[in-house]
């Protein structure tokens, strides 16, 4: 058995307060003030084995938690991105639990995710199917997920949208080296070659 002797403020972060718990006398570890008032902690109150192990890695999880936060701050992602970044620091266990959490929270979903990442590709560097594809995969999307979000996406006017700019700068080519820049272009973007070629054209046309 262990015996609270101290519970001490730590910092404040983000509108939470972390606090230090002291058992016999010595540092043990710190967890969240909401959950020294859930649980009933106070000084002098004694704990077995089984619950100092069991608040430990409430601090634990909650470390991870706030980890896996952080990095949604910055962007969405998906949740093989989270589980490779956690697992840097945290044990399996622990990281599946937080990932089961942050989904109760709604704030992971590889639908959404992938959603996401297409418009973004869409608004700023449109590219083909095949590319996509590619892509998401390595953000460790399932591949059912993958082809349910790519079913609407018009790879012609994708395609289209991506060369336009490109097809802008080679105004001044002939033919024959203006449809064979930018079908490199275009391919370099995932596009399939029928694609390519209709869109070269497409665009060969409008820019005499």
């Amino acid at each position: 058995m262990k015996t609270i002797t101290a519970i001490k403020t730590q910092n404040r972060r983000r509108g939470s307060e972390r606090v230090g718990i002291y058992l016999d006398g010595s540092f043990a570890f710190s967890i969240e003030r909401d959950m020294v008032v859930k649980r009933g902690l106070c000084l002098e109150q004694t704990l077995s084995d089984s619950e100092v192990k069991e608040l430990a890695l409430t601090e634990i999880s909650g470390k991870c938690y706030n980890a896996a936060i952080r990095l949604l701050s910055y962007r969405p992602r998906s949740e093989a991105e989270i589980r490779t970044r956690l697992s840097q620091r945290f044990d399996r266990e622990i990281i599946e639990g937080v990932i089961l959490r942050l989904r109760e929270g709604q704030m992971v979903d590889d639908t959404a995710f992938a959603l996401y990442w297409i418009e973004e590709r869409e608004y700023f560097s449109p590219r083909g199917k095949r590319l996509l594809k590619v892509e998401l995969t390595r953000k460790g999307i399932d591949s059912e997920v993958i082809d349910e979000v790519l079913d609407g996406i018009d790879d012609n006017e994708y395609a289209y949208r991506a060369a336009q700019k490109k097809g802008r700068s080679l105004i001044k080519e002939d033919c024959e080296t203006f449809k064979r820049k930018l079908g490199s272009f275009l391919i370099r973007r995932g596009f399939g070659y029928e694609t390519v070629n209709s869109t070269s054209e497409r665009l060969w046309q409008e820019s005499r």
